[in-house]
């Protein structure tokens, strides 16, 4: 646009000085910077839009840009419109002197003057040949050429043609004896030849100035000159004849009269179109300054954008960087100041980038391992909580939750001791977190207790456990300090490991006392029974009662003795089971054959389940141990005892239901059912569940006990037994 402009204001001042081009291209050069005028107004205009319009959206950078622009625009119009107003003065005065009425006047003169000496060599040309006319008048046409000839060197005429009255050439001196056709005189120059004698013309001068024909070339001004050649009397030649004499002009007159001709013909039109070329000037003007108003506005446009993009990437940058996006920023490759300010930027934020990635990673590494801390948390059998100062709970494993047997993460940022059921292993924990921090020194940083603890919510239904049921459990707490004040309690419940060391040292002691029962026991109930022998006739009356009494009392003594020492042995030495695929309910149904249905009946409840992986002695033996205490247990009239075999949900394994009817378990016997000697019979060993528990045991099994409750009211004794599905453990074993 710029360059448009400026190559339209050359050829404006061009057309000025140039006559032909100015008078050809003068309305469309005025219309065309009219034009472009108006464009460099309407974009100023915009550029000014777009610079408020920034400003009311408070874009950075804005207020900058809006004073460059002023400050530009200033610096570029003030100058101009001091040149504008100078030149605007300038103009308009010399346009006037231009057309001063002096000029005028010796334009004129000097016009008038060339007229003047021309019309004077025409009238002088004319006069000589209307004498050289009525010279030939006498003459006839034969002898006309070299009459000719003498008055062409007597007039000094380049050109004589004596031309008949209908427009013959009769004869001819001088140029137009090497024509065909001789330029004849027109019609109307005959007819005011015969009214006025003669007449004269000058003629080329239009030619040499351009005006009638400029592309074509021009022909030396001349003066023409027609006389009548009266006829001289009547006859042959009695039709009058006309004299054609061309004289060619001086060339330096001529030439000083077209020069004279040309300034006043353009000072006339210059005069008459004196408001215009003003404006012309004007507006050349005015075009220039609005063309230094634009560039100035658009340079501070520009300049302001290169000034302002700096800092316009370190805005963006910045806002960027406030959302916390640290990428790679743009950077200026200038070696200038504000460039060097993007670089650093761009530096800083690249390392901000890289500290954060390396936060990132570790804090990731963290995760991971928070991650897998809880996995092994969540997956740990012992109980973990963390406890704050004042003993609230911040955070518990599934593992305490199980062992507690208490929704610890419901009780969250609360106290310990508002969960029901752990108001006194709370009181304890606290007791001993004390006592540690109260101590001078820890060497071992942390303080280890065992504690037996009774859930007071626990009904006996919900406390039977493979373990051996009851309520009771025993824990081994440990517990360690923590940073900000925190405190780390670890318990796990040992129950089933007492429990174990106590089935392993009643295994030892069955051993111990099979072996030294067992061996005096035959010779006690041999001497005896010989005792009886030999007395049997030697006593009589009371004393043979009281001798026969005796002697069954200590041969069914030994007999239960024997019994006792079986049932150690079978307890100390349970052989390893031999797992195998059988099937449960055909197992139950070949037992129960053997019962006697007048008894306590025994009712099946079976479903179709798949083959178990098991001992089919042990099993049985199991099944009879179970099936007897059950109607041991249930009194005559109250129900039959109930066996029922079901699927899991898991599929992998079945479970053996066995309950009756009868008062159920004491609380006493939960607590310690699966130990040796732990009976209510008064003839019972207490040695059937420890053995029913150590078989279990041996096929990883689970045997859980509890109450057959309606509410709370205990209806009978629940035995439960899981055994793992054959084809399970094969699909284990091939994967």
């Amino acid at each position: 646009m710029v360059g448009v402009a400026l190559v339209l204001l050359f050829l404006l001042t061009l057309a000025t000085d140039n006559r032909a081009f100015y008078e050809a291209n003068f309305a469309r050069l005025v219309g065309i910077n009219v034009a472009v005028a108006v464009v460099f107004l309407l974009v100023i205009v915009g550029l000014a839009v777009q610079l408020v319009l920034r400003l009311r959206r408070r874009r950075f950078g804005s207020q900058l840009m809006l004073k460059l622009a002023a400050i530009f625009s200033l610096v570029g119009f003030l100058p101009g419109l001091l040149v504008y107003l100078v030149s605007y003065q300038f103009v308009s005065r010399s346009i006037e002197n231009w057309f001063d009425v002096r000029v005028e006047s010796a334009l004129s003169a000097g016009l008038s003057l060339g007229r003047t000496t021309l019309d004077t060599l025409a009238v002088d040309l004319a006069n000589k040949t209307r004498v050289a006319a009525a010279g030939l008048a006498g003459s006839s046409n034969a002898g006309a050429g070299l009459a000719l000839e003498r008055l062409r060197e007597q007039l000094s005429a380049a050109d004589l043609v004596l031309w008949s009255s209908n427009g013959q050439a009769v004869a001819s001196a001088g140029e137009s004896r090497f024509k065909l056709n001789p330029e004849r005189p027109s019609p109307s120059d005959l007819r005011a030849t015969r009214r006025d004698r003669v007449i004269a013309s000058i003629e080329g001068l239009e030619e040499q100035d351009g005006a009638s024909n400029p592309s074509g070339p021009a022909s030396q001004p001349r003066i023409k000159v027609l006389a009548l050649v009266a006829a001289a009397g009547f006859g042959l030649q009695d039709e009058p004849r006309y004299l054609q004499v061309s004289a060619p002009l001086p060339a330096l007159l001529v030439a000083d009269a077209l020069a004279v001709q040309v300034a006043h013909r353009e000072y006339q039109e210059r005069s008459l179109a004196r408001d215009g070329l003003r404006r012309l000037y004007i507006g050349t003007l005015t075009l220039t300054l609005f063309l230094a108003l634009f560039g100035a506005v658009l340079l501070a446009v520009l300049l302001g954008n290169q000034l302002v993009r700096p800092l316009l990437m370190l805005a963006a940058g910045m806002r960027d960087v406030a959302r916390g996006d640290l990428g790679p920023k743009l950077a200026l490759s200038s070696r200038d100041e504000l460039a060097g300010l993007t670089r650093d930027f761009a530096h800083m934020t690249q390392e901000l980038s890289d500290a954060r990635q390396a936060v990132q990673s570790s804090m990731q590494q963290v995760d991971t391992a928070r991650a897998n801390l809880q996995t092994i948390l969540d997956n740990l059998t012992a109980g973990v909580v963390v406890l704050d100062a004042r003993g609230r709970i911040l955070s518990a494993n599934p593992g305490a939750t199980r062992i507690l047997r208490a929704p610890l993460t419901a009780h969250q940022w609360q106290g310990l001791q508002t969960v029901p059921g752990l108001e006194g292993f709370a009181h304890w924990v606290q007791q001993q977190f004390d006592r540690f921090l109260g101590e001078s020194a820890h060497e071992q940083g942390h303080w280890q207790q065992s504690f037996e603890l009774r859930p007071a919510h626990a009904n006996v239904a919900d406390l039977a456990h493979p373990a051996g049921g009851g309520d009771h459990v025993t824990l081994i707490a440990r517990g360690a300090l923590l940073p900000h004040d925190e405190r780390l309690l670890v318990f796990d419940d040992v129950s089933e490991i007492i429990s174990a060391q106590r089935a392993q040292a009643w295994g030892e002691v069955a051993r111990r006392l099979a072996h030294e029962i067992k061996n005096p026991l035959t010779p006690i109930q041999l001497s005896a029974e010989r005792l009886a022998m030999k007395l049997e006739g030697k006593l009589e009356g009371q004393d043979a009662a009281l001798l026969g009494r005796s002697v069954r009392i200590i041969v069914d003594q030994v007999d239960a003795m024997k019994r006792l020492v079986n049932d150690f042995r079978d307890y100390a030495r349970l052989p390893a089971a031999q797992l195998m695929p059988i099937d449960l309910n055909a197992l139950i149904s070949d037992i129960l054959v053997l019962y006697d249905p007048t008894s306590v009946p025994v009712q099946l409840d079976l479903e179709p389940v798949p083959l178990v992986l098991a001992d089919a002695q042990q099993v049985r033996q199991v099944i009879h141990n179970l099936v007897q205490n059950a109607q041991d247990a249930t009194p005559p009239g109250a129900g039959p005892v109930l066996l029922q075999t079901r699927l899991t949900e898991s599929g992998r394994r079945v479970r053996l239901v066995v309950q009756d009817n009868g008062p159920g378990f004491p609380e006493a016997i939960l607590k310690r059912a699966f130990e040796p000697y732990v009976t209510t019979k008064s003839k019972g060993t207490g040695l059937g569940l420890a053995v029913v528990k150590k078989i279990m045991d041996e096929h990883g099994g689970r045997i859980d006990i509890g109450h057959r409750l309606d509410g709370e009211r205990i209806l009978g004794a629940r035995v439960s037994l899981s055994f793992k599905v054959a084809q399970t453990q094969q699909d284990e074993a091939t994967s």
